[in-house]
């Protein structure tokens, strides 16, 4: 058996340090595209050594690989190092070797930082099912785009049913940016008992009930959040320290409390002021296995 699926068999076999061992004694063996692109991703996503990983998959890059696993392993990385236009460039050349969901989702998040958002919106499309991250993401940017009714139309097509279903307020807050308010509370309200409760969608919660004229549910929310925070500023108070969890942590974490607390408690009187709490949208970048031989996903080795 080759260095290279022995350090997979490793892998598999959570042996991580004997693994890790074997992938760099592979490039040690000889400097091909399959044993750098395995070295390298094995340094992004095993070390979080997004540095060595790039210097890695660059040195395969330049063997002008047939192969997509390259392209879209650089791609990603250049995604972490918010580097979008080189992000762009090579996810275009992974696609045009071997189109992808993961290369059209990432190439989707490389356009929208770009501010490209029609090419945005067609790549994150490519990689879509009608409820998951990459529809939730071309809908929001055809909201930016002024086409509200194409976004409305793929809106209802959301389903909490689907598997890969974005969640109930990521919906709700694209309900918000096109207005119907009461599709958003709909939404706000089935994900109100599963959801962390932070300031940046429960405020849009609370402005959606607002734009409906039903100020006591508005209240009761506010209410239920304040009383959240003094169970948890309570909480912590009594928390004991350890090697985890220290007492500049506590303090940090109580002070991000009462911050909070203090937000909820000025909400509805802001919001009668014309306060408008804008919508908090972060791309979501698709990871993948690029191992050359990894018999979990069935890839099998490089072959020039």
């Amino acid at each position: 058996m080759n260095t290279n699926l022995r350090a997979i068999e490793l892998l598999e076999a959570n042996k991580y340090d004997e693994s890790f061992m074997l992938f760099k004694k592979a490039v040690a063996e000889s400097r091909d595209v399959q044993s750098l692109t395995n070295v390298a991703w094995i340094y992004s996503y095993e070390e979080d050594d997004d540095e060595t990983a790039l210097a890695f998959i660059l040195e395969a890059i330049n063997l002008k690989p047939i192969s997509y696993f390259p392209y879209s392993l650089l791609g990603e990385i250049y995604l972490k190092q918010q580097r979008w236009q080189e992000a762009s460039n090579v996810l275009l050349q992974s696609i045009a070797i071997h189109p992808s969901v993961g290369a059209y989702q990432n190439l989707g998040v490389a356009k929208y930082h770009l501010r490209e958002l029609e090419e945005a919106s067609q790549y994150f499309l490519r990689g879509a099912n009608d409820s998951d991250q990459s529809m939730y993401s071309h809908v929001k940017c055809l909201i930016e785009l002024g086409q509200l009714g194409e976004a409305q139309r793929k809106l209802a097509l959301f389903s909490d049913k689907d598997e890969e279903f974005v969640g109930e307020i990521e919906v709700a807050e694209l309900y918000v940016e096109i207005g119907s308010f009461e599709q958003a509370i709909q939404w706000f309200e089935k994900g109100w008992q599963s959801y962390w409760k932070q300031p940046n969608w429960v405020n849009r919660f609370i402005y959606s009930l607002l734009q409906t004229n039903n100020i006591s549910r508005a209240q009761e929310i506010v209410n239920d959040v304040i009383q959240d925070k003094n169970e948890e500023i309570e909480t912590d108070h009594d928390a004991e320290y350890d090697e985890h969890w220290t007492e500049q942590d506590q303090e940090e974490y109580i002070n991000q409390l009462l911050l909070e607390r203090n937000e909820y408690e000025l909400i509805l009187e802001r919001m009668s002021s014309g306060y408008i709490p804008v919508m908090v949208f972060n791309t979501s970048m698709y990871t993948g296995c690029y191992l050359f031989g990894c018999k979990r996903h069935n890839h099998p080795e490089y072959e020039a």
